[in-house]
């Protein structure tokens, strides 16, 4: 085999071995969504289904964000009025209105949502921690992803679906 040759394939073969873990960035999949005029996203994988509305039963003496709650394959799953939830006046439902059922662990439960707007893949990289706030513990923001030219607040599913009703 001619030297010539020979260092062609070792290029090749150079060129196709896998880039050291230093070099590979982690992406985090999210599912965006609108509430109000924000979009929001949750990783992909605390997403159980997205499904249109359905029929719910309100439940006495619960914060008035928990509109009740609803069956799904006979499992019985809180409602959660993401508008409310973020002080924000509640909104009639349209053909745009999805119910978001996200799980966590042992945790469920459906969130109202206005509109789904995309699936979408940010680098760690480019995902700012949370903003301080005054109750750190009780921060629904995970932190804050940029995107071309908008900014995308990631919500953390476990202080989402803490129960505090």
């Amino acid at each position: 085999m001619s030297t010539q040759l020979e260092q062609v394939l070792k290029k090749q073969q150079q060129q196709q071995k896998a880039p050291a873990e230093s070099e590979i960035e982690n992406v985090i999949q999210l599912v965006g969504f609108m509430v109000g005029d924000e979009e929001f996203a949750v990783p992909i994988l605390g997403i159980q289904e997205i499904i249109k509305p359905i029929e719910y039963t309100r439940v006495p003496k619960t914060p008035p964000y928990v509109l009740g709650v609803f069956n799904l394959r006979g499992s019985v799953l809180p409602l959660i009025d993401l508008r409310m939830k973020f002080g924000l006046s509640r909104s009639k439902e349209n053909e745009d209105t999805r119910y978001m059922v996200i799980k966590h662990n042992d945790e469920i439960a459906g969130f109202v949502i206005d509109r789904l707007t995309q699936a979408m893949r940010i680098p760690e990289s480019a995902i700012d921690p949370a903003p301080e706030t005054i109750h750190n513990e009780q921060n629904l923001i995970y932190g804050v992803g940029k995107q071309e030219e908008k900014l995308v607040s990631i919500l953390n599913v476990e202080t989402l679906l803490r129960r505090d009703f």
